[in-house]
């Protein structure tokens, strides 16, 4: 009989609560950010109307991409949907990826950011959502 060992990689059949705690606490960072980052939109703060104007969007345009941010977030923050969230988090933050690349921003502090944002909703919710980990192809127990 053989049994997998218990790495942070390997898919037991309950998770850890400390696996589960690991994933809520590395998925609050890029919430908490996605969180500041719509209400400056919805507010429409200074900074958000020169973004706007640096990056070429009109900024009546700021508050329905906050309210799509919201969307997205709500999804994510819903255990029962977080999966779908992350999906629609990646394939907006790659949206802004786009926007970065077109405007020629810094690689690594502006265009590459929304990847290290992605990294860590996927990586939380690798840690806390079994089904996420079980399409682990690395994993040695299938």
């Amino acid at each position: 009989m053989e049994t997998a060992l218990n790495t942070p990689f390997s898919t037991p059949a309950t998770p850890t609560k400390d696996r589960t705690r690991l994933g809520y606490a590395v998925s609050s960072l890029p919430v908490a950010f996605l969180i500041f980052d719509t209400v400056i939109k919805l507010v429409k703060v200074g900074p958000v109307v020169e973004a706007f104007d640096r990056m070429g969007y009109p900024q009546h345009l700021a508050r329905g991409i906050g309210l799509l941010e919201t969307a997205c977030l709500l999804l994510y923050v819903v255990p029962r949907t977080s999966v779908l969230g992350a999906v629609v988090l990646t394939g907006f933050l790659g949206g802004a990826i786009s926007t970065h690349l077109r405007i020629g921003d810094p690689l690594f502090s502006h265009t590459v950011f929304p990847v290290y944002v992605a990294t860590l909703l996927w990586a939380g919710l690798f840690l806390r959502d079994p089904r996420v980990r079980a399409l682990n192809p690395f994993s040695s127990t299938h």
